[in-house]
Parts: structure tokens; sequence; C-alpha cells
């Protein structure tokens, strides 16, 4: 019954065995599968159709974003496949849990106001190195309603058709965008208490992270640039944070050892004050190190975002890997 009511759209770009890995959790159970390719050159365009996908080459002529991709595999799916009641929204370096679909389709049937359901996301290999392991502790969030879902995540059409979908132009943050708009519209965003999928971030360097980071501020101010205004102040604490950790401190403690006091510079101890902190909050001081750090990194996205807005341009993809 799952898979006559739900179809799955995956994104990817030069995915490889994780693509092997994602279409096999999804076929050929499941008939209603849309792989959008933007730009691969693995191979991954015809790994897709052998296995059995519809295939939706991405126009890599207009700005990617993997907001737009999902919007274009749904708009595909929707053609394809009428009556279908869920879209399984995947990216294609993870691979869907056995049972996952069941237990989602399960719970979406039986409350009728919710318009999306998520579950555990987890790093394939979190062992591999500290940046992997981060991952798998960010997607370890609360079970019950919640504020947003992540990449991975069981829509109800319904709901996708009333909202219109993702913002096609946002580079990053546009699955808590678009759960923002569903539930001013009155439905209801759940995480279930179940294994959802498996992840391969494949981060092993600095500069990875750094570049994630990034992203991550430059999503916060982008999305307080939309809906800051709103009743809920939608990541505006983020990106105040990211911009006092990452920016005006440490301007500001520059300022006054330069040209007030030099001894103003002792203020620069209130950042292993805060290291000192979050390692006892985290009860991990690695972790205590890189969320400090992370601010510098928000920073610049947060930069980013306005000096583009200043200039009139549009973001482009930041992507790490």
């Amino acid at each position: 019954m799952t898979a006559e009511v739900t179809g799955a759209v995956i994104i990817g770009r030069n995915e490889g065995e994780r693509l092997r890995a994602c279409l096999a959790s999804l076929l050929p159970g499941m008939s209603a599968v849309v792989y959008v390719d933007s730009g691969s050159t693995d191979g991954s365009v015809a790994l897709a159709r052998a296995m059995g996908a519809e295939v939706l080459a991405l126009d890599m002529s207009q700005p990617f974003t993997a907001a737009r991709a999902r919007n274009a595999g749904f708009r595909r799916l929707q053609a394809l496949h009428r009556g279908l009641c869920f879209v399984q929204f995947v990216d294609g370096d993870c691979e869907v849990v056995e049972g996952w679909l069941e237990a989602g389709v399960q719970y979406l049937e039986s409350h009728p106001d919710c318009a999306v359901v998520c579950g555990r996301r987890r790093e394939r290999f979190p062992e591999r190195s500290i940046f992997n392991r981060m991952c798998d502790l960010e997607w370890d969030t609360p079970v019950g309603d919640a504020l947003s879902c992540g990449g991975d995540a069981l829509f109800r059409i319904e709901a996708m058709v009333q909202t219109g979908g993702y913002r096609d132009d946002l580079i990053a943050g546009e699955e808590p965008e678009l759960c923002l708009r569903l539930r001013c519209q009155g439905w209801r965003v759940h995480r279930l208490d179940h294994e959802m999928t498996r992840h391969d971030a494949a981060m092993t360097r600095w500069t990875q992270w750094w570049q994630r980071a990034v992203r991550s501020g430059h999503a916060f101010a982008e999305g307080t640039w939309l809906h800051g205004a709103s009743p809920e102040r939608h990541w505006v604490r983020e990106t105040m944070r990211a911009v006092a950790w990452g920016l005006l401190l440490p301007l500001g403690i520059g300022a006054l050892a330069l040209f007030v006091d030099p001894r103003s510079g002792w203020l620069a101890l209130i950042y292993p004050a805060q290291w000192l902190r979050l390692s006892i909050r985290d009860r991990s001081a690695a972790m205590a190190f890189f969320t400090l750090a992370g601010k510098f990194a928000e920073a610049q996205g947060v930069l980013k975002f306005c000096l583009n807005r200043l200039l009139g341009r549009s973001g482009r993809l930041i992507e790490y890997k």
C-alpha cells in the first residue's frame, strides 16, 4: 500500500556508489522514483536509468540550488504519477532505512494535520572524522512536533502544492523556510522516533567543515531577511550570535587595543572563557571549540549574504564537497 501512494525525489551530482545505495534502498519496490541530476560526469544518469528511476537532467544554465532541483523533481513526479499522496525527498548521498516509509506514511495517514514527517538521519561513517561525528550529533534532534525538517523528509503532497514548494532561489536553509510557511498555514511538522536515512558526509578536512559553516551563516542571514519580522523571529538569534561572536567582538576588542588602550587586548580572554563554559555544558572540549570557531565561519556567511544584497547579486551555491 505504501508504494502505491508514495513517490520519491532524489537529487544528486557525482555521488557514485552512494547514489547506487540510495536507489537500491528505494527500488525496485517503489516505481515512482525521480532522480534529478545536476551535471554529473561520473555516469550517475546512466546508473539511475539502468536501475529503473526516471531521470531529470537539471538545466545547469540557471544557478543551481537544491531547492530548485527538488521542485523540478516534484513537478516531474506529479506529471508522471497521478494519485500519489506522499513524496519522500532524499539526497543522493543517503540511503533510506528499511521500514521508514511505512512508519512515515502510517503517521501521516493517521494525522491529517501533519504536513511533513522525518526521522533519525545518521552519519554512515562517524568514526572517520570529528566532522562526521558532529554531523551525526547535529541530526539527533528531539522527537515530537518540530519547527523544521532536513533535506530527507516525507511530505504530504497536498501541503507541498498548497505552499508552492521550496523557494528556488535559496542556496541554503530551504527546508526550515518551507516548514515555517507550512506552519503559518496551520500544518504541523513532526519527527518520529524511527531510523530514517543513513548519510555519507565524507567530510574529513577543516576546509570542508568551514565551508559548511559559512553556508549555515548565509542561511541564517537570508532566513532573517525573509522572515525575521515574523512572530517567531526566524533565525534572528542565530544571525545575531554569529555576528556578535564572529565579527563585532573581535573587531571591537582589536579597535580598543589599537586606538584606546593596549591593555584592552585582555578582553580577548572572553573567548577561552566561552570555550570553557561550552566545554562544561556539552561535556566535550572539541565540540566547544568547533561551536565557537564556527561563529567566525557563520559570520563570513552573513557578510557574504549582505554583500550580495548590497550589490544586487544572486547568491552562489556554497559547497563543501
